[in-house]
């Protein structure tokens, strides 16, 4: 059976809202819930990967501690721009 795009959007906010970090769960919650519906179909299969990532190596990418890779840049850019201060 084949996930309908509502629960997709569903599964994927909640596995956002329930990261490993609390500051994860913040930031990735706030970004599932005011931006991920906007995303094409492409940057939603991005983004299902990078949930996949270490939570301390994605914290790094969006507080620019550490270079983004290449593949995650525009996405993380967008994610970025809807963090709270953390």
């Amino acid at each position: 059976m084949k996930e309908t795009a509502t629960n997709r959007l569903k599964r994927l906010q909640m596995r956002s809202s329930r990261r490993g970090i609390k500051e994860m769960d913040i930031i990735l919650g706030a970004f599932s819930h005011a931006g991920l519906a906007a995303l094409c179909e492409a940057d939603i299969e991005l983004y299902e990967d990078l949930l996949e990532e270490n939570d301390h190596d994605i914290y790094q990418w969006v507080t620019g501690q550490n270079p983004t890779p290449e593949h995650y840049l525009d996405l993380l850019i967008k994610i970025s721009a809807q963090a709270p201060n953390t």
